[in-house]
């Protein structure tokens, strides 16, 4: 699973000219989900969104983590975040899960946010969105949950 992380002063997703999903400041998550991505990789990557210390204290330093400043959070399903572009002009999907796989894993790492207490929307899966935002920082992240997975190993 990889997540693309934007904190925001705010963001919202459009379908058909329409917003279905709106916060205000908080995090913005593109979210992949890979073949063979399993509950393990959805809760150790809900929890470290979170709980990441990415938002300033009083000196200014990213020491406080989502959950203590009530960020809001926009979980956008994002296929496209595997992307294979090694070879030829036109990326290929392979590594991205079948859609029979990915929502139901989508929709089960948005419930564990949820779980969160805080405020959690969401895009459309497998519809056409546009993705509107304002990064605040900027300040964006890339999390993988392979990362935690070879982090075990060692």
């Amino acid at each position: 699973m990889r997540i693309v992380l934007q904190r925001v002063k705010s963001a919202r997703v459009d379908v058909n000219s329409e917003t279905i999903a709106q916060i205000g400041s908080g995090l913005v998550l593109l979210v992949g989900i890979a073949d063979g991505d399993e509950f393990d990789d959805l809760k150790y990557l809900a929890e470290k969104c979170v709980n990441l210390r990415i938002f300033d204290d009083e000196n200014g330093k990213m020491n406080i983590a989502g959950v203590d400043v009530c960020a809001e959070i926009l979980a956008v399903p994002q296929f496209t975040l595997y992307a294979d572009t090694r070879r030829g002009r036109r990326p290929g999907f392979a590594r991205a899960a079948h859609p029979d796989l990915s929502q139901p894993l989508f929709d089960e790492f948005v419930t564990l946010l949820r779980r969160s207490g805080l405020k959690v929307e969401t895009g459309r899966f497998g519809t056409s969105m546009q993705v509107h935002l304002m990064n605040d920082g900027p300040v964006t992240i890339i999390l993988d949950s392979k990362d935690h997975t070879k982090s075990r190993r060692k």
